[in-house]
């Protein structure tokens, strides 16, 4: 090996720039450029196309981004399917919300140009309950209830990707803890190998209640790029980067069967050789 040679767990690609903007303008450019490719292979003719998303500033800012791409009329969105790799488990109307934030950043003028079917909205399911019935809920209520949703998205996405789901696309973040989805090194949902979809009770980051995805599915799509910025994730970058397969840094997990790339910015990798 050259001494200038650097290579990272499953074989990941990282790209620094030089600032927050910059890393969202290009992940939008390079995300309508991946999903036109896939629509005008003619090995694809009307394919779906199946992308997994979670929150964070990074992602939202490059769905606003997004938003304004001129390409973005030349997608055959009601081919896309949009589904959550974690939710916090609040109501449909809380901010708190994943997917109220994209629906705002992008998905409302989709739907509202009749671009995108709302069918192909694949939400989480919500915490239908009053506040009064949250705050009473014990322990074990909560637990069951999370199961329950966890459930029905799990076969959700059964039903349309089969028993060992593969997204074509998976767009995560990753914390300063290095979790990813809602999958936290502290907690056992990150060694859960059985389930598609699991519900995680007292999370360490608030709200304390999320549904998340599980690592075979998330190291396993075709393409998973990570939207990681911030000189506070420059020790979890490098962390999870170093060795593949670690539960101490869930993010360590994630993986592409065609591609992985990390998307970060000039101050995380000054943080991380730190």
């Amino acid at each position: 090996m050259a001494d200038n040679e650097v290579t990272f767990a499953h074989n990941a690609v990282v790209y620094g720039y030089d600032n927050r903007d910059v890393l969202a303008a290009v992940a939008a450019q390079r995300l309508v450029t991946l999903i036109m490719e896939s629509q005008n292979d003619v090995r694809n003719l009307n394919k779906p196309f199946h992308l997994l998303l979670t929150g964070g500033t990074d992602s939202i800012r490059m769905f606003q981004m997004l938003a304004s791409n001129p390409l973005l009329p030349a997608i055959n969105w009601n081919l896309v399917h949009i589904w959550w790799a974690d939710e916090r488990f609040v109501t449909y109307d809380s901010e708190d919300r994943n997917a109220r934030k994209t629906r705002k950043a992008l998905l409302d003028l989709l739907t509202s140009h009749k671009a995108l079917s709302e069918s192909h909205i694949h939400e989480m399911p919500a915490d239908e309950r009053s506040a009064k019935g949250i705050a009473a809920a014990s322990d074990a209520e909560n637990d069951a209830i999370l199961d329950d949703a966890a459930r029905d998205y799990e076969e959700e996405i059964i039903g349309l990707l089969g028993k060992e789901p593969v997204f074509d696309l998976a767009i995560l973040g990753m914390g300063p803890d290095s979790h990813m989805a809602s999958l936290f090194p502290e907690l056992p949902q990150v060694n859960n190998r059985e389930r598609i979809v699991v519900g995680v009770n007292h999370s360490p980051k608030l709200p304390p209640m999320r549904l998340s995805l599980t690592v075979p599915v998330l190291a396993h799509s075709r393409r998973t790029w990570f939207l990681t910025a911030g000189a506070e994730k420059g020790a979890a970058l490098m962390n999870s980067l170093s060795g593949a397969n670690n539960p101490e840094y869930p993010a360590s997990f994630a993986n592409g069967t065609d591609e992985i790339c990390w998307f970060t910015t000039a101050e995380t990798l000054q943080a991380a050789i730190q």
